[in-house]
C-alpha cells in the first residue's frame, strides 16, 4: 500500500502556523526507530486566521497552551490580513515545502524508475546550471534600439561583478542586493573618474530585476525572486525644454542634418519619441474629412496602439507622399554624429540650454500645459499609461511661473 505524504499546519505562537508532513499509514521513523505520523519542517507561515493563545492543565496537573483559532459570533474563523511582505513569504515557504514533501513521498514510495517528482527535479537541476550570464546576453540582443543599447550595458556591468559566470541556482537575494552596491559604487564606462549615476544604477538594477522576472517564467528559477529584491530609488531628473521663442528661433536657423532638423520640430508639435518617429511610414498617415491629419501606429516602447490627431502645420513637415512602406524621415539615425549635428543648430540659435532629442518631446508637454491644455488630454497624447508619468510636466509649469515672477524685483 502507497504511503501518502500530506503538507500540514498547526497553529503557533503569534499569527503563525509551523508546517509538517502527515503520513498515512503512519512510518518508522530512520532516526529513533519508532512508529511516527509527523515530520515537523521546521518553518512557518503567516495564519490568514487570527489565533489566540488558551493555557489548560494536563492530567498530571501540569499548565500547558495550546493556539486554537479565534471565532466569529457564528462561529466562524477570524480572518487576519496579511501584509504584502507575509504574503511573499508564504508563497516562497509553501513552494519549498511542497518541493519537500514531493521529495518525502517519493523516498518513502520508491518505485523501480525515476518517479515524476525525480524527472522535475532532475530538470530542475539542470536548468539550474545554466548560466544566468548568457541567459541575460540573450534578452538584451532581443530588445531594439536605445532599449537594447540600455541592456548591454548593465549587461557589461553584471558581466563584471560575477567574472562572466553565474548559474541559476546561485542566484539568491543576497546576491542580488551585492550586485545593487556594485552598481552604486562602480565606475562608469565613460570615466573612470565619475561613478555611475544614481538614476543610471537605477536604470540598470530595473533590467537585471526585469530579467529575473523573466527567468521565473522561463522556469529557470523556481520562485519570483524579483519580488524579494528592492529597485534602487531613482531622484526625479531635470527635463529640459525649449519655449516657443526658442522653437520659432530653431524653425529660423538652417542646420545641416535637414531630416533631424525636421523630425526634432516634428517631436515638439506632437510629442513623439524618436523611436516612434524613425520607424513611422507613410501608410500611417492619413487624412479623414472634417477631422484633419492623423498617425495610426504601435508605440515601440509600450506597445500599444495608437490613434493621435496632429496639426496640418506638423503634416506640412513631411514633404512629398511616397510609398506605403516608405520611412518618411528617410535617413534619419541616432548616433553621436547627428547629435553634433543638432548641438551645432542649437547653437547656432542661440540656445545654450543642453538640449538632446527627447527634450523636444519634453518641450511638446511643457508648451501644451502651459496654454492651457488639461493634462488628462497631454497624458493620453504623450501615449502614457499612467498619468504620474504626466505630473512632472506640471511641477515644471509651476515653477516656471515661480520663475517669472521672481524676476520683478524693484530697489525699496
Amino acid at each position: 500500500m502507497a504511503i501518502k505524504v500530506s503538507l500540514r499546519m498547526k497553529p503557533i505562537s503569534g499569527k503563525r502556523q509551523t508546517l509538517y508532513l502527515d503520513f498515512y499509514p503512519a512510518i518508522i521513523d530512520p532516526k529513533t526507530g519508532k512508529i511516527t505520523r509527523r515530520e515537523f519542517l521546521n518553518t512557518y507561515v503567516f495564519s490568514d486566521t487570527e489565533i489566540e493563545e488558551q493555557k489548560y492543565d494536563d492530567i498530571n496537573g501540569k499548565e500547558q497552551k495550546r493556539f486554537i483559532p479565534v471565532l466569529d459570533k457564528k462561529g466562524n474563523p477570524k480572518k487576519a490580513k496579511l501584509d504584502p511582505t507575509e504574503k511573499q513569504h508564504n508563497e516562497v515557504t509553501l513552494q519549498r515545502a511542497e518541493q519537500i514533501r514531493q521529495k518525502k513521498e517519493s523516498e518513502i514510495n520508491k518505485p523501480e524508475i525515476y518517479s515524476g517528482y525525480e524527472k522535475q527535479q532532475l530538470k530542475i537541476k539542470q536548468q539550474g546550471e545554466k548560466n544566468f550570464i548568457e541567459y541575460f546576453k540573450k534578452l538584451a540582443d532581443k530588445r531594439i534600439d536605445s532599449n537594447r543599447s540600455n541592456w548591454l550595458s548593465a549587461y557589461q556591468y553584471l558581466e563584471a561583478f560575477t567574472n562572466g559566470k553565474l548559474k541559476f541556482e546561485d542566484l539568491n537575494e543576497t546576491l542580488c542586493n551585492d550586485f545593487k552596491d556594485y552598481l552604486l559604487s562602480a565606475k562608469s564606462k565613460r570615466s573612470d573618474k565619475t561613478t555611475l549615476s544614481q538614476n543610471t544604477a537605477g536604470s540598470y538594477f530595473l533590467k537585471f530585476k526585469a530579467a529575473l522576472k523573466q527567468a521565473y517564467k522561463d522556469k529557470y528559477l523556481q520562485y519570483d525572486l524579483n519580488n524579494s529584491i528592492d529597485p534602487i530609488k531613482v531622484s526625479e531628473t531635470r527635463r529640459s525644454f525649449l519655449t516657443i521663442e526658442e522653437m520659432n528661433s530653431l524653425v529660423k536657423t538652417e542646420c545641416k542634418n535637414s531630416v533631424l532638423k525636421n523630425a526634432a520640430i516634428f517631436s515638439a508639435m506632437t510629442g513623439l519619441r524618436f523611436s516612434d518617429i524613425s520607424k513611422l511610414v507613410w501608410s500611417e498617415l492619413e487624412y479623414i474629412e472634417g477631422n484633419g491629419y492623423f498617425i495610426q501606429f504601435r508605440q515601440q516602447k509600450t506597445d500599444d496602439e495608437e490613434m493621435m490627431p496632429i496639426s496640418e502645420q506638423a503634416y506640412s513637415l513631411l514633404g512629398e507622399r511616397k510609398a506605403p512602406t516608405d520611412k518618411v524621415f528617410d535617413g534619419l539615425n541616432y548616433s553621436a554624429y547627428s547629435n553634433k549635428d543638432l548641438a551645432k543648430w542649437i547653437g547656432a540659435a542661440g540656445i545654450t540650454k543642453d538640449i538632446t532629442f527627447h527634450c523636444f518631446r519634453h518641450t511638446y508637454a511643457t508648451l501644451q500645459l502651459s496654454n492651457g491644455t488639461d493634462i488628462y488630454t497631454v497624458s493620453k497624447m504623450l501615449g502614457h499609461r499612467d498619468l504620474k508619468t504626466t505630473q512632472i510636466y506640471a511641477k515644471i509649469i509651476s515653477q516656471t511661473k515661480r520663475d517669472a515672477a521672481d524676476r520683478i524685483k524693484l530697489d525699496f
